[in-house]
C-alpha cells in the first residue's frame, strides 16, 4: 500500500509513522524547516501504547513520488483551496483521498435528512478545489467495483457500460436516461422522478463526467406529466447556480440536459428505437453491431441508463464501493426496487436488498389468501407458482428458477383471475406494440394472439394442436426477433402452459 500525506503536522505526521510502521510505503508531502527536520530525525511519536520513531521517506516534490493508492490530507481548513495542484500528480483512477478535518468526512451531510442535508461542508472542498483534479475514470471505476448491474431487465454492468464509452476516440458523447417506463406492471421510475428530481438530475450530470458526454437526454413517458414538471424545475433551477451549463460548478466541464417526450409506443424502451425517436424517426430498433457505446445517438458513442440504474450512482459515490457491493449478494450487489400489485393489501414501490424472497417482498405488501400464480417483470416476464415464494429475489436466483426478474413488476393473482383471459390480453398487448419491422414478431404476435383466442374456453386434447403451434411460434420470435420485444413476448404464455398447467 502506497500511501501519501499532505500536511505533516501533528495529525498526518502520527497517521504517516503509523502506516510506515505497519509495513506501508508512506511518503511525507511537506516544506522549510519541518521537512528538514523529519529528512534529519524522522518522526518521533509520544504513545500511551509506546513510544516510537518513524523514517518515513519527506519531500517537497510530490510528482516525484508519483501515484498513490491513499492521499491523506491533514491540512488546515484554510490550506485546502490551493491543495488540488499538489496532489494532482499523486493520482490515479483508484486513489482514494481522505480528509481528517476534525474527522469529518466530505459526505457527512449528503441524505442524512435535517436542515443540512445536501450540504457539503465547505472548508473540506471549498469551490471544489480537491474534487476538480479527481479525474471521471474514478467515478467509473467505483460504479464497475460496485458491482451496479442494469436495473432495466437487461442486467449489464453499467462501469463496462461507462468505461466502453468512454473510451471511444469519436465524440461527442452521449449520456441518455430511458425514462419511458411503458412495461404493464412498472412504476418505480416515475415515483423517483417525481419524488427526487433532483437526484436524477445529480446522477445524470456524474455520468455524463465520467463517460464524456456534453449532452445528455431524458427520453421521458409522455403519460408522465406531473415528472415532467418537476424534472423541468430540476432542471432550471440546476442551471442558475451552474450545476448544469456550460462550467459545471466552474470546472470548465460543459453538461446539459435535454427532456425529449416519447409518444406511447412500448417499442421505444429499447435502447436503439429509444435512439430513433430523439432523432425523429420511426422508433424502430437497429441491428447490432455496432452497439450503442460505438454508434448509438446520432451515430455518436452513447451510454444509455434507465433512471434506477442512474441514481443508484449516488450512494456508490457516497458510501463507496466496498459499502454498497456488502449489500445484496456477490452478483446481484446493492438494493432493488420492486413494483407490487394485484392481490395485495399496500400495492406499491418496495426497496428490498438483493437477496430477499419473493415471499419477504410479498409479505411486506400483505398479500391475500387465495394466492395462485405471481408475474415476475411484467408482460415480458414469467408466472411462478404460489409454491415458490422461496424464490430469491436476485437476478442468478430468478435465472435459476426459470424465470426473469425483468425490471422489477411483481403481480399477485388469486383464484379470481381467468388466467386464459389474462394470457390474452398479454399477447393483445405484444401485438399492438409490436413495431412490425421484423417478420417473426410482426406475424408471430398475430399468430399467438389468435391461437389464444382459439383455446380461451378449450383444455386438454381439444387444445394440444395450439399449444404445440404456439410453441412452434413463441421459439421463432425467441429465436429470429430483431429485439426484445419479440424475443420475450411469448415468456408469460410459455411459463402459464408450463408452471401453471394453463389449459390443462
Amino acid at each position: 500500500m502506497k500511501v501519501a500525506v499532505l500536511g505533516a503536522g501533528a495529525i498526518g505526521a502520527h497517521v504517516g509513522a503509523a502506516l510506515q510502521r505497519a509495513g506501508a510505503d508512506v511518503h511525507l508531502i511537506a516544506r522549510g524547516p519541518h521537512l528538514a527536520a523529519m529528512r534529519q530525525h524522522g518522526v518521533r511519536v509520544r504513545s500511551p501504547r509506546g513510544d516510537f520513531t518513524a523514517r518515513p521517506h519527506a519531500t517537497d516534490a510530490p510528482a516525484r513520488v508519483g501515484p498513490v493508492d491513499y492521499v491523506f490530507l491533514g491540512l488546515k481548513a484554510n490550506a485546502y483551496a490551493a491543495c488540488g495542484p499538489l496532489i494532482e500528480p499523486l493520482l490515479h483512477e483508484a486513489t482514494a483521498v481522505v480528509a481528517a478535518q476534525n474527522g469529518i468526512p466530505w459526505w457527512y451531510f449528503h441524505r442524512h435528512g435535517g436542515p443540512y442535508d445536501g450540504h457539503r461542508i465547505e472548508s473540506v472542498d471549498p469551490e471544489g478545489a480537491v474534487s476538480a483534479v479527481l479525474a471521471p475514470e474514478r467515478a467509473v471505476r467505483e460504479v464497475t467495483d460496485s458491482g451496479l448491474a442494469g436495473r432495466g431487465g437487461a442486467t449489464f454492468p453499467t462501469g463496462r457500460k461507462w468505461q466502453a464509452t468512454a473510451s471511444q476516440p469519436d465524440h461527442p458523447h452521449y449520456l441518455v436516461c430511458n425514462a419511458d417506463e411503458s412495461e404493464p406492471g412498472t412504476f418505480k421510475d416515475r415515483v423517483l422522478m417525481e419524488g427526487d428530481p433532483y437526484a436524477l438530475v445529480e446522477a445524470m450530470t456524474i455520468a455524463g463526467y465520467a463517460t464524456g458526454a456534453r449532452k445528455g437526454y431524458l427520453y421521458l413517458r409522455g403519460e408522465y406529466p406531473r415528472a415532467l414538471r418537476r424534472l423541468e424545475h430540476a432542471i432550471t433551477q440546476a442551471r442558475t447556480p451552474g450545476l448544469l451549463g456550460d462550467d459545471v460548478l466552474g470546472q470548465g466541464y460543459a453538461f446539459d440536459i435535454e427532456i425529449r417526450r416519447g409518444a406511447g409506443a412500448y417499442i421505444c424502451g429499447e435502447e436503439t428505437a429509444l435512439f430513433n425517436s430523439i432523432e425523429g424517426y420511426r422508433g424502430e430498433p437497429r441491428s447490432k453491431p455496432p452497439f450503442p457505446v460505438e454508434k448509438g445517438l446520432f451515430g455518436k458513442p452513447t451510454v444509455e441508463n434507465n433512471v434506477e440504474t442512474l441514481v443508484n450512482v449516488l450512494p456508490i459515490l457516497t458510501l463507496g464501493a466496498p459499502a454498497y457491493a456488502a449489500i445484496g449478494t456477490q452478483r446481484s450487489t446493492g438494493p432493488k426496487l420492486f413494483c407490487v400489485s394485484g392481490t395485495v393489501e399496500r400495492p406499491g414501490v418496495y426497496e428490498v436488498p438483493f437477496g430477499a424472497t419473493l415471499g419477504d417482498l410479498l409479505g411486506l405488501a400483505g398479500v391475500r389468501d387465495g394466492l395462485r400464480a405471481v408475474l415476475l417483470g411484467g408482460a415480458a416476464g414469467g408466472f411462478v407458482r404460489a409454491d415458490e415464494l422461496d424464490i430469491p429475489l436476485t437476478f442468478e436466483g430468478t435465472r435459476e428458477a426459470g424465470t426473469t426478474l425483468g425490471s422489477g413488476v411483481v403481480m399477485a393473482f388469486d383464484d379470481s383471475v381467468p388466467l386464459p383471459r389474462l394470457l390474452l390480453r398479454i399477447a393483445e398487448f405484444f401485438r399492438d406494440e409490436s413495431c412490425g419491422q421484423c417478420v417473426p414478431c410482426r406475424v408471430g404476435t398475430v399468430r399467438q394472439e389468435e391461437a389464444l383466442h382459439r383455446i380461451a374456453e378449450r383444455t386438454g386434447a381439444a387444445a394440444a394442436g395450439d399449444i404445440a403451434l404456439l410453441r412452434e411460434v413463441g421459439r421463432a420470435m425467441r429465436d429470429a426477433s430483431i429485439c426484445g420485444l419479440g424475443q420475450t413476448s411469448w415468456n408469460a404464455v410459455e411459463s402459464a402452459i408450463d408452471r401453471l398447467g394453463a389449459y390443462e
